[in-house]
């Protein structure tokens, strides 16, 4: 007579761990996903530092936000054209990702700036040059560490998230014109 009771009582249990069992286990197979879409495809960047000013951090002398920006990944390393602006691990500090726009693709000789120490370089094969936008006292780029090699890019900005007056798409064509040889 108490093996009924008993039963009902672990059946009961079984219903609700039921329910949150599964909903946690729809909840738990996304997360691979969610993982290698951000590993592989793209994520969201948050874009610290004047290093990219005016194009990126816009408002930083009005806000503390920093733009949030779509880091696009899959095959970053090819077709990488003048003008595009390209995330990379920072050659000094392999832990830290670094945003810049690509001046100079390999086969190009660009005229640096202090502190590098030849007046003018030729970017070697599988290297680019790169440098921020916000001028020569705001950014560490390429004339601090010289041409970066393509394995180091990791992803390229293709749209601007937020703030939400900037939102679209990252028209970096529109500033190849522009870069100084």
């Amino acid at each position: 007579m108490a093996f009924r009771p008993v039963w009902t009582q672990i059946k009961r249990e079984r219903q609700l761990f039921g329910r949150f069992g599964y909903r946690l286990f729809a909840f738990a197979t996304w997360i691979p996903v969610v993982c290698m879409f951000n590993h592989y495809v793209g994520e969201l960047a948050w874009i610290q530092g004047p290093s990219m000013y005016p194009f990126l951090n816009a408002e930083k002398d009005q806000t503390t936000r920093n733009d949030i920006v779509f880091e696009y990944k899959f095959n970053a390393q090819y077709g990488l054209r003048r003008g595009m602006i390209v995330t990379f691990w920072n050659p000094y500090n392999p832990e830290q990702k670094v945003v810049k726009r690509i001046v100079a693709l390999e086969g190009d000789i660009i005229r640096t700036r202090s502190p590098y120490p030849s007046p003018t370089v030729r970017v070697p094969l599988g290297h680019v040059w790169v440098e921020g936008d916000g001028g020569e006292r705001l950014s560490r780029d390429s004339n601090d560490y010289g041409p970066i090699s393509t394995n180091l890019i990791i992803g390229r900005i293709t749209h601007v998230l937020w703030p939400r007056h900037r939102f679209g798409r990252v028209r970096w064509w529109e500033f190849a014109e522009n870069i100084r040889n």
